[in-house]
């Protein structure tokens, strides 16, 4: 286990110095973003989640209606483990001085203080309750959403341990074809072109990966090639910008077929915000709020 933990941290890091070297405008926000996906890798390795349980009808329901797995209420969180990365995360944002560091400062104190409720402050955010997680910002005095992005990292690596768990429910021979995801419900938040030639899309929220269709918009399930079409730059054959005429989104999307480094899409998300600059400036949006995507 420790093998493949080193694996994959040298390998974000090996990753997020080749994009540094190919755009040097990005070298900060990556450092940043390295240091917070290695913890998150170190984290996942002693995160235990309880095996999830679905009976075959309600598998069967859900299959049959197109409804996700679980809701995000359901979602089971490793607090112990997410509770030291929250500490974690904390500290790299101080050391960062980034626009957050200040409200990372009040939250690591206030944790230092044994004033947070981890259950209370998990709760509120995998229930979606904004009224809550408001409040306890506020008991806080701090930046709502800042103490979001380190609470959401906090617990990723168990959303996307509980999700790869969840997965062993799904359909592995019909394609669901659908533009949310089939576990927990969310939009994907990038798109990848893989070695079979086929396309998945990847989740905002618990980072699951499924297959669909190459042609399809995932927020309207717009299929009219007319309507279907993409934006990209020569100087990167790797990465272009699916835009839909129907709905006006788009969703980015990585060929990584003709990548020749480590692959980790966490930070190709990160890599290509002047992706997201380029739609927004032909008018299109995104269909997911950019504070989602990272």
């Amino acid at each position: 286990m420790t093998e493949i933990l080193n694996d994959t941290s040298d390998k974000i890091k090996k990753t997020a110095n080749a994009i540094k070297k190919l755009r040097p405008s990005y070298s900060k926000i990556l450092d940043f973003y390295e240091k917070i996906f290695t913890a998150q890798e170190k984290s996942a390795a002693k995160t235990e989640i309880e095996p999830t349980e679905l009976s075959d009808d309600i598998v069967s329901i859900k299959a049959k209606e197109k409804f996700p797995l679980f809701s995000l209420s359901e979602f089971s969180v490793d607090v112990n483990s997410s509770r030291k990365l929250f500490k974690k995360i904390c500290k790299i944002i101080i050391k960062s001085d980034n626009h957050m560091s200040s409200a990372a400062e009040t939250i690591f104190a206030a944790n230092e203080n044994k004033k947070i409720d981890f259950n209370e402050l998990y709760a509120a955010l995998l229930h979606d309750d904004d009224t809550s997680f408001g409040k306890i910002a506020a008991k806080l005095k701090t930046d709502r959403d800042a103490l979001a992005f380190i609470t959401y990292n906090s617990i990723k690596p168990s959303l996307s341990m509980f999700a790869k768990s969840a997965s062993k429910y799904l359909d592995k021979d019909n394609t669901w074809e659908k533009g949310y995801c089939p576990v927990c419900g969310n939009a994907p938040v990038i798109s990848t072109f893989e070695s079979d030639g086929k396309r998945f899309l990847t989740c905002c929220f618990c980072w699951h990966k499924w297959t669909v269709a190459r042609l399809f918009c995932p927020f309207c399930e717009n299929r009219e090639a007319g309507a279907l079409h993409y934006l990209f730059s020569e100087d990167e054959k790797e990465y272009r910008i699916d835009v839909c005429d129907r709905c006006n989104k788009y969703i980015k999307n990585v060929d990584t077929r003709i990548i020749s480094r480590f692959v980790y899409l966490p930070l190709e998300q990160i890599a290509t915000l002047h992706l997201d600059i380029m739609a927004k400036e032909k008018g299109f949006k995104s269909g997911v709020p950019l504070e989602l995507q990272v």
